[in-house]
């Protein structure tokens, strides 16, 4: 079967990945592969760190999907021969203050609620497993489990590994049309007038779904981000052993450390739709690190990244078939690298017809764009219509 991703994105990607396993010609339209979200992703694998109030049916397909990554990662890391930056190291969640405890001790009961294991420990037991954190931080929730990746090194991994045959190819143009037989899509129009056809198309090009003629109108948001990367100076490196996260004055902020020394700072949150870096977005980030991490402002600033995430107006992803030739994955928001394993597979097992039954239950209704639907126009030229109202 030939199939058309629309997106190289870490959930193209992916989804590109598991279907060539499953036997797929892959086509990859994209005119910037890999430096979108994807490019600016700190690669925290961390499910329960993720736990927001209201997000249910979000847990299991974390779970889910951090489930598959330790055999994700290893075969994308042997199919490219490279070093993927993946650790098992774990996470601590840190307050700032007495006033970000009892806003993590909360977090916390939600989290156990949601069946994840943690500990709430003090500021003097975090400081013996972390020596690096401030005297000043309250206290932290320990997450053992917790995982994570170089999105960057994945990204690339996944390119060499495609590339490596006459099976799948990598086309740097920008899809501006899908074409249609009646109510089908049957391939996409470049930007440079090729006519690609395929037997399915899936569109994984995050917020610039919508500027593709005939693709479906979705309730996107673009949520921009700054995230900066950072490298300590020799004698103190490493800096930091394992992920830390925390609330400062009711801000969330992490520091994501690498094998090879890094520390990724993030992430600011805005929908002001601005995509330049704001001045004061780094400085609070800057601060807030600090507050937890003192020894962040001795390191050198190497990379500042501005990117939008693209997401849903309830915070999950839109996954799932939109005319007999089309399959739409995206709306990831900020969980992107994490459910790459879930949505790469879910996205190239609808476009196959394969899907079993691994998805955690209720989850392909979680995650249907069609929870969004309001009407249909009908038409070669019109797509499905939605709205921010949900229909679940």
């Amino acid at each position: 079967m030939r199939v058309i991703v629309v997106g190289a994105g870490i959930i193209g990607l992916s989804t590109a990945w598991y279907l060539r396993r499953l036997g797929a010609e892959v086509t990859i339209i994209d005119p910037v592969p890999a430096l979108g979200a994807s490019h600016a992703a700190a690669g925290m694998i961390a499910p329960a760190a993720e736990v927001v109030w209201g997000q249910t049916p979000l847990y299991p397909l974390m779970q889910a999907s951090a489930q598959m990554y330790p055999e994700f990662a290893a075969e994308v890391a042997s199919a490219a021969a490279v070093d993927l930056g993946f650790t098992d190291a774990g996470t601590l969640v840190c307050a700032g203050d007495s006033a970000d405890l009892q806003a993590l001790r909360e977090l916390r009961e939600a989290q156990s609620r949601s069946g994840f294991a943690t500990e709430l420990i003090t500021g003097s037991a975090a400081r013996r497993v972390e020596p690096s954190l401030s005297p000043a931080v309250a206290g932290a929730v320990h997450i053992p489990g917790d995982r994570s990746i170089d999105p960057r090194r994945v990204s690339a991994a996944l390119m060499s590994a495609l590339t490596a045959d006459s099976v799948s190819h990598l086309i740097r143009q920008r899809a501006v049309e899908l074409l249609r037989d009646g109510d089908a899509t049957v391939g996409v129009a470049l930007s440079d007038g090729r006519r690609l056809e395929a037997d399915q198309v899936i569109l994984c090009a995050g917020s610039t779904n919508n500027t593709i003629h005939g693709a479906p109108q979705l309730p996107i948001r673009e949520v921009w981000g700054d995230v900066l990367r950072l490298r300590a100076p020799a004698e103190v490196t490493p800096l930091l052993s394992r992920t830390i996260r925390g609330l400062v004055n009711g801000r969330s902020v992490y520091l994501v450390p690498r094998p090879d020394g890094e520390i990724v700072l993030g992430a600011s949150s805005r929908e002001d739709g601005r995509s330049g870096t704001p001045a004061g977005a780094i400085h609070r980030l800057l601060a807030d690190g600090q507050r937890l991490v003192p020894g962040i402002l001795d390191a050198e600033i190497t990379d500042i990244t501005t990117r939008a995430r693209p997401g849903s107006p309830d915070d999950l992803p839109m996954i799932g078939r939109i005319d007999p030739g089309c399959i739409v994955s995206t709306g990831y928001f900020r969980h992107g690298i994490l459910l790459a394993p879930f949505g790469g597979r879910l996205g190239a097992e609808l476009a196959l017809g394969t899907v079993s039954d691994w998805p955690p239950d209720g989850s392909l209704e979680s995650v249907s764009p069609h929870r969004f639907t309001t009407e249909t126009t009908a038409g070669p030229n019109h797509a499905t219509a939605y709205s921010t109202r949900s229909m679940s």
